[in-house]
């Protein structure tokens, strides 16, 4: 399957981000117009609301004939199980 090497790598690498860290994405947006998108993300990058740009997560959910192309930007939130 095309790309499945890449894919791994990449799930391995986020993986290994956020060692020991239990956490959640949180979507903090989502549209299907990527003139808008791309705006959006720009504006977070530039505003650098986030100090580390891996807790971001720029998901692209491929769209058919009957659903359309999603675009959603996700921020991993760690979990406070610590009393």
């Amino acid at each position: 399957m095309p790309g499945q090497r890449k894919r791994k790598r990449e799930a391995a690498r986020r993986a290994s981000a956020y060692p020991g860290r239990a956490g959640r994405w949180e979507v903090v947006f989502e549209t299907q117009d990527e003139a808008e998108w791309q705006a959006y993300v720009r504006r977070v990058r530039d505003s650098r609301e986030t100090a580390d740009p891996s807790e971001l997560r720029l998901d692209t959910l491929c769209g058919r004939t009957v659903q359309p192309t999603t675009y959603r930007l996700s921020r991993f939130v760690p979990c406070d199980d610590h009393p």
